[in-house]
């Protein structure tokens, strides 16, 4: 049985890894194109009117917090879009059927959508060293960062999948939800710079924990309490992949 799953596991993940490097016009280009464009924009345009921001200039700055913005919307939109078509082919149904665990099917299609998520990480890093030379502080915690970053995300594009009825409502979240939390997650700023309501208002964005941990992992600078955000992600985690799990064995929006 333990044979089996492995192969079902492997199915589903290669058959995600060929779907997005096969259309990667579509999945990988365009994150990096996108990101380069921040870049020079904010980075290099309107950052050199800025100045410095905790001791490194304004580009070095947002790097990490593009880079981690990048990962988020395509870890979510990929499987958000590719569960969800799934459903819509009705082909879901025929996995839930066969004797393949809720497990191995979640597993699969969040290990793809982590898979995407970490490929574009690679491609806008690279993009990145061509507008700045960061210090990467500590490269071991920056990988796990961008690994629990990215399972994160997965998972919640995965019961985004499960509840929507139409494509329509697989964008409504990233477009009214995940899309603010992103922009006011400290990406482009510190929210030291806040005044004192909203700069305790944003504790309460998980994203600033996202790109504050990864910007230490590269800076060595942090908003936050690099321990709390790290154990936040974790426990984010579990609860998402319960709540996958349970939704993928009794929720009605799967079986028709």
């Amino acid at each position: 049985m333990f044979n089996a799953n492995m192969v079902a596991l492997q199915t589903i993940v290669r058959k995600e890894w060929r779907r997005f490097t096969r259309i990667w016009l579509q999945t990988l280009l365009p994150p990096a194109v996108t990101m380069a464009l921040y870049f020079l924009i904010f980075g290099a345009l309107i950052g050199a009117r800025i100045g410095e921001i905790a001791g490194f200039s304004y580009m070095a700055f947002v790097i990490p917090g593009l880079i981690m913005m990048s990962v988020i919307n395509n870890s979510y939109s990929n499987v958000a879009s590719s569960f969800f078509s799934a459903k819509y082919n009705k082909s879901i149904e025929e996995l839930l059927v066969s004797s393949t665990p809720n497990w191995v099917i979640v597993l699969g299609w969040v290990l793809g959508g982590a898979l995407r998520g970490l490929c574009v990480a690679v491609i806008v890093s690279m993009v990145a060293l061509f507008f700045a030379q960061l210090p990467w502080h500590q490269p071991l915690l920056m990988v796990l960062v961008v690994i629990l970053a990215a399972v994160l995300f997965a998972l919640a594009g995965l019961i985004n999948a499960i509840f929507a009825s139409s494509f329509d409502d697989v964008s409504v979240v990233p477009t009214f939800v995940l899309t603010p939390l992103t922009y006011l997650g400290g990406v482009f700023y510190s929210i030291d710079m806040l005044p004192g309501f909203w700069r305790d208002l944003s504790l309460f964005n998980p994203v600033l924990y996202l790109v504050n941990a990864f910007r230490y992992a590269i800076l060595g600078v942090s908003d936050v309490n690099i321990v709390h955000a790290l154990l936040g992600m974790l426990l984010a985690i579990v609860v998402l992949a319960g709540f996958a799990l349970y939704m993928m064995a009794h929720s009605k929006r799967l079986r028709h």
